[in-house]
Order: C-alpha cells, then structure tokens, then sequence
C-alpha cells in the first residue's frame, strides 16, 4: 500500500518480489499470556460463507509459499541466531506450517465464532507487534490494485506509457537515474533515454500511471474491452517518498485532510504541480504483463482482499497467521464508516514504505470501490501473530 489511502500519507506498499532482509536486532514481538477484550477473534467468518472461503484461500497461498525453497532460505534468514525470529522457536519456518494447517483444520471444523475462538486461545500463543511506540500500537493503511482505460499504441489521448523491465538491467550503473532523469519533468521525454522502446501500455492520465508506479500492479481496459494486467517486475534503487507527505509539507493540504481523492482533487484543479511534485518521488518501477494473475505479493503467492497484509518482512514472518485489530471503512445508508474489525489476516506482503513494527498495509482488493476504500484507512490498532504451542 493515510485515510483510506495509506500510501500518500506514510507510503503505499509497491508489490516485489525479493528475499527477506537482513532483520535488525530489535525485538519486534512480545508474547502475550492474554488478549484484551476487544480482540473479538473475527466473528466475521460466520455471517458470510465468501469471508471463511477467502481465509482458507488466503492460507492456502502461504502454505504453498511455505513450502517453497524461497521460504526455506527467506526463514534461514530471518531466524539467525541473534535476530528476532529466534525467540519464537527453533524452526519457526516449521512452526509457522504446522500452526497454518492446524488452524485451516480449526476453521473446518467449528461452526461458530466462539468456538473458534476458544479453540484457537487454548492451542496458539499470541505475540503482539510493539507497534511504532513500543507500546503496541501500529498504523494501518490500505492498498489496492487500480483499473484504468489504457491503450497497447500511443494515441493523442492515451501518452503516458508504463515501461517493461529493461533487458540489460542488471549492468544499468549504480545509483539508478532519478524519475526526473528517466521520463523529465512532464513525464513525456522518456523517447530521449533509456526508457525508449520499453514502452509495455499507455495510459490517459499521468496521475494514474504513476499510481500504479505506487500500487505496483493494476488491471486496464484496453478499447477493444480486453483486460489487460500488469504487475511489478523491477524498480530502481532509489527510496519511495510520499508525494502526500511533500504536499502537506508545503502546506497545500492539511494532514488531516489527505485522503486519496482529496490528492487527486488538488492536482485535477493545479495539474501543472504534477510537473513539480510527482519527480520528487525518485523511485521508478518497471511492469510486466501478467496474462490475468490476480495481483500478487512479495512472496509471490496471490494477495486476497482484506485477508492479505503487508508488513516489514525484516521484521515479521513472512506467509504468518495474524490478527489484526483496528477499523476498516463500511458503507452504511450510502456513507462510509470506519467500522471495528478484529480479523484473522496472512502476512503476505511488503513494500519499500511500510518499514518498522509499527506499520501494515491492508489489501482491499481491485478497481474503483477498494480505491476508495483503502484511500479512506488511515486509523491505530493492534497487530498479534499466532504460533501453536510448543
């Protein structure tokens, strides 16, 4: 993956594949003998048949990830002697397995959310994030994947491209071109450098090719109606900086204000500050097509809405059963309300924003209302990983 849009605030996660990183020496989790009351262990699974099977498929996801020899070396990793991983077992790669099948087999078997519950407090030990203050208390924003009309030939009206990874990219020299230096500063003089004839779809808009630039993948229309996906494939090495944060840093937006359709608001009214703002965001991302994959994580699994979240994968185990605890927008008579939800989520995701135990970006899934979904989370909570006794 601010508001309902996390990224323009604190940073939106942009979808990659890569290793775990190195974790620094911080504990990030503490265990907990109890839970407080207001982790209601997500009661949502039996008011709708659709939310049980979006959980059993959101750990089907990490379990196959889980198996992999990717997880085998990200947990070797993770786990080292002296970093925090260790503290939660031996093998926690196993440990991690072993608590995704038994909990699949928990939510199968049980037929009410006490149940479950009870289950569930009496077989797993909770450790909690300790959160941004060090006191438990995490960030939640939300991400999702944006649908646009966009063209495979350049048109008057469709002139702002999304570019494939470049053949030679791993000789491009060290420090990557700047987005200034790669596209100018109207985002139209990339045909003068390396970016020529990497031309992958072109969109209508400049601010939405470069939300995708954000969101690291998206589902386009082309005008023959076909679907057309994209999703990540590189970016260069420069750090991701919040175009919302340089707004609000000059004072064109009050922080309280930003959302994500109040961004976009600001620049359909100044679009000549898009020439001023978006270069300030170095990082420059690379796409491939997808052929109709749903969007896809860092570990290279499917994300699922609102059961896929991203965190800093130095941190937090990657492919791990979590709770989290905070408020997630509801539409009631024709309003969106922040609503309580304490759910069960899989840790599937990263991004070059999300860093620290105090922040996680929520999947709210694909097109026009998890756009405004996820533009509108933006509100604390609680993050618990669970792990079976050992």
């Amino acid at each position: 993956m601010a508001g309902l849009f996390t990224g323009w605030m604190q940073g939106v996660v942009i979808l990659a594949t890569g290793a775990i990183a190195t974790a620094p020496t911080v504990t990030p989790l503490i265990r907990q003998n109890q839970l407080p009351p207001t982790v209601a262990l997500d009661t949502t699974l039996w008011e709708s048949s659709r939310e049980r099977a979006r959980l059993l498929q959101a750990i089907d996801h990490s379990l196959r990830y889980l198996r992999t020899e990717k997880a085998r070396r990200d947990y070797a990793a993770y786990t080292a002697p002296g970093q925090p991983g260790a503290a939660l077992g031996v093998n926690l790669h196993q440990r991690v397995i072993r608590s995704l099948e038994r909990f699949r087999h928990l939510v199968q078997i049980h037929r009410s959310a006490v149940e479950l519950q009870t289950a569930v407090k009496r077989e797993f030990v909770f450790y909690q994030s300790i959160g941004a203050d060090g006191q438990g208390r995490v960030d939640f924003t939300g991400y999702y994947a944006p649908t646009y009309r966009a063209s495979l030939v350049p048109t008057a009206e469709y002139r702002y491209p999304l570019f494939r990874r470049p053949p030679n990219w791993e000789q491009w020299r060290e420090p990557h071109p700047t987005r200034l230096e790669l596209e100018g500063a109207d985002g139209q003089q990339w045909h003068q450098g390396p970016l020529r004839g990497l031309e992958l779809v072109y969109l209508r808009d400049r601010l939405e090719a470069f939300l995708v630039h954000v969101q690291g993948s998206a589902e386009l229309q082309l005008p023959n109606g076909r679907r057309f996906t994209v999703g990540y494939a590189a970016k260069t090495n420069h750090p991701y900086t919040s175009i919302g944060q340089e707004l609000i840093r000059d004072g064109k937006i009050a922080r309280e204000e930003l959302t994500l359709p109040r961004l976009v608001a600001y620049f359909k009214a100044n679009p000549a500050e898009l020439d001023r703002y978006l270069p300030r965001n170095a990082s420059f991302v690379f796409f491939e097509y997808t052929q109709g994959r749903p969007p896809t994580g860092s570990l290279s699994i499917p994300v699922i809405p609102e059961r896929s979240i991203a965190t800093d994968k130095s941190l937090m185990p990657p492919g791990a059963l979590a709770v989290i605890n905070t408020q997630i927008p509801r539409k009631a008579q024709g309003q969106w309300q922040q609503t309580p939800v304490s759910r069960f989520v899989l840790d599937q995701d990263t991004g070059s924003a999300i860093r620290g135990p105090g922040r996680v970006d929520i999947f709210m899934g694909t097109g026009d209302v998890a756009k405004a979904r996820a533009g509108l989370i933006n509100t604390p909570g609680q993050l618990y990983y669970l792990l079976l006794r050992e």
